[in-house]
């Protein structure tokens, strides 16, 4: 593990459980969907020959459903945590504790996908590039990269001081979200109170994300070398109810 990943993942560990229990049940409803999309741009393939990679895997929800369908696949993520939750949800699947701005692997995946909007999470439009043409170099020939990344126009419309939150026995939890409209940068305060080992226990969490403009993301994809780029809405294409300007970015190697 590198220092980049210690610096920048650690503070993920501790909402690993949150996100299982909340996120990556919507993520499991995205399967179909998903594979659907893999099986339209990989045709005739049987999918116990494809490998996937999943990039910034989280909790291995869409990793797990992906491996019940005979996907051979394996995760990355710089949780330490959310990973120890993908094994359990995806055991016959490989994850790799890594950084998607540094990771290197050889070009064997048949597809690659990020979901779940991970990429708003790299500040940077220069790490941003790093990350795809990392994901370029994993890629076979005729590889497809399937990702969703909220744009600037989600976030302007949607992220307002707005708050999230859930109340269980031992878990208490709120979300507070903000946007800066000159910066484009969000801010994601987190509260969570916590019963461990019969004491209640607080932490305080802070995450940025960015809001791209789709024109950038596609320049940078054409950067790495993508090429046959498509860009579905989310809600209108997909059918996604995840509010406007949240899209899918398709292409290939």
């Amino acid at each position: 593990m590198s220092s980049h990943t210690t610096t920048r993942y650690s503070e993920y560990d501790r909402f690993a459980r949150i996100h299982s229990e909340t996120w990556g049940l919507e993520l499991k409803q995205w399967v179909p969907e998903i594979a659907k999309l893999l099986k339209q741009h990989l045709p005739g393939e049987v999918p116990k020959l494809l490998q996937i990679l999943d990039l910034c895997c989280g909790t291995g929800e869409l990793a797990a459903g992906l491996q019940n369908l005979g996907y051979r696949v394996t995760g990355i993520d710089g949780s330490v945590e959310m990973l120890r939750y993908a094994h359990q949800n995806a055991p016959d699947s490989q994850f790799i504790l890594d950084d998607a701005r540094f990771f290197q692997l050889p070009s064997t995946f048949h597809g690659v996908i990020s979901t779940n909007v991970s990429f708003n999470h790299i500040l940077e439009l220069e790490d941003l590039t790093r990350v795809l043409c990392n994901v370029y170099n994993a890629l076979l020939p005729d590889g497809v990269f399937i990702f969703d990344l909220r744009l600037d126009a989600s976030y302007r419309s949607s992220w307002q001081d707005t708050v999230l939150g859930d109340i269980k026995d031992d878990c208490v939890w709120t979300l507070l979200r903000s946007y800066n409209l000159e910066t484009r940068i969000g801010q994601i305060e987190i509260a969570i109170l916590e019963l461990l080992q019969q004491k209640w226990q607080r932490s305080n969490i802070t995450w940025s994300v960015k809001g791209y403009f789709q024109d950038e993301v596609y320049s940078a994809l054409e950067e790495a070398g993508f090429r046959n780029i498509s860009v579905y809405d989310a809600e209108r294409d997909f059918q996604h109810p995840r509010g406007i300007g949240v899209v899918y970015f398709i292409c290939r190697k």
